[in-house]
């Protein structure tokens, strides 16, 4: 008997473990956007509409003009002004969502429930034009000289820097035309326009010019070392606006974009033979 007792003690004592072992789940950790605490599955759907929401609307950070946005997403600026209810001179505001797509039919254009800041429209009374900085110092600004093209059309274009064109396997190298040069030469513009973009907010352009010669081209020069001119600046075709830098392998050289109607075009078809 006093065997068999045993026995059934570490049969019983083995069932417990088992179902302690079952009964027993391990959670893993789950990360949320705002820290490392732990989220159950009620927070699943909320994070599927975050996603979507991320694909239809561009959130504005510091540094960011409609332009640049517009470059980023490959649309025309004239485009997502539309979409956005937005007039010139295109005012935005870090915090606001700007809209990527058009509003389905029948929906509300404008300012969604979650964006914050005004957003200008056919309704709001007319104020002075905002510059969201002041323009740099530069010696070889344009004074009484300068007269913009047209306001569409055909823009007569000339080559941004001296150099020899590169072959790149680059994302951008598809979108545009890389001239290699020595780190510093001159950068200038390739026609006359407005500067409407200056800085470093655009992955994989490093520093960035943004050039509008009328409502259809736009002109771009990535890898600056040094930029001249700033946002809202005048410039005439051939004035310096940068210093040529280098790409993310160490290389010097100015990455030369034109966008027609926003769109990439080759700028090898509109430069003139060299």
């Amino acid at each position: 008997m006093g065997k068999q007792k045993f026995l059934g003690v570490c049969l019983i004592f083995f069932l417990v473990s088992i179902i302690q072992a079952c009964t027993t789940a391990v959670k893993a950790p789950v990360s949320g956007r705002h820290g490392n605490k732990p989220a159950d599955a009620t927070v699943t759907s909320s994070a599927i509409v975050e996603k979507k929401e991320v694909r239809t609307f561009h959130i504005v950070d510091k540094g960011d003009t409609l332009y640049s946005i517009a470059w980023r997403y490959g649309h025309d600026p004239k485009t997502l002004a539309s979409w956005n209810v937005i007039n010139s001179p295109y005012v935005i505001y870090p915090g606001q969502l700007i809209r990527l797509k058009p509003a389905k039919q029948g929906a509300k254009q404008g300012r969604s429930s979650l964006q914050p800041g005004p957003v200008i429209n056919k309704r709001t009374p007319k104020r002075k034009k905002i510059v969201a900085k002041p323009p740099a110092e530069n010696t070889q600004k344009s004074s009484g000289t300068y007269k913009p093209t047209s306001k569409s059309g055909a823009v007569r274009w000339q080559w941004p820097t001296r150099g020899k064109l590169l072959k790149s396997n680059s994302p951008t190298a598809k979108k545009g035309i890389d001239i290699s040069g020595k780190t510093g030469q001159r950068v200038v513009a390739a026609a006359t326009g407005e500067v409407v973009y200056s800085g470093s907010g655009l992955l994989g352009y490093g520093k960035l010019i943004i050039i509008k010669h009328n409502d259809t081209y736009l002109s771009a020069y990535a890898h600056n070392q040094k930029l001249i001119v700033a946002e809202g600046d005048k410039v005439k075709a051939g004035q310096q606006i940068s210093t040529m830098g280098s790409d993310s392998k160490g290389i010097p050289v100015l990455h030369f974009e034109i966008r027609k109607n926003g769109k990439p075009i080759d700028p090898l078809h509109q430069l003139p033979r060299s």
